[in-house]
């Protein structure tokens, strides 16, 4: 996959989420909450956010477990134009957009810009919505 997120503060709060196994998932990955519950899968556009993939996870491999990051501050490429203190959501595979009204009201949002992006641009964004 392309344009993971790049760890720039070390995240704090893990947790641990179930895979296929047939899922190849790279460090650095922004995971969605799939329909059953506690498992996870690479986010796309208008999921709601699971955290960020803290270890790689090889297809196949036998593994149905992957930890994921829950804080920190990340450099994630921007599909939209943000300006700093938007928040965002996912809006494709390893890309945020600004979260609209109802993300906010679904879970789907997920964290604070830190500077303003223009499109398709590395911005610096902090986990969590404060």
């Amino acid at each position: 996959m392309a344009n993971e997120a790049v760890c720039i503060e070390t995240p704090t709060y893990f947790t641990q989420y179930t895979v296929a196994d047939g899922a190849g998932i790279a460090k650095g990955t922004l995971l969605a909450l799939s329909s059953d519950p506690n498992i996870a899968t690479a986010g796309a556009a208008n999921d709601v956010f699971a955290g960020i993939a803290w270890e790689e996870k090889v297809a196949n491999d036998g593994v149905t477990q992957i930890g994921a990051a829950l804080n920190g501050t990340w450099d994630i490429k921007s599909q939209t134009l943000l300006t700093l203190g938007s928040i965002v959501s996912l809006s494709g595979a390893n890309l945020v957009k600004a979260a609209t009204a109802g993300e906010l009201l679904t879970g789907a949002a997920f964290g604070k810009v830190l500077e303003t992006a223009s499109i398709n641009e590395v911005v610096r964004i902090r986990l969590g919505l404060v």
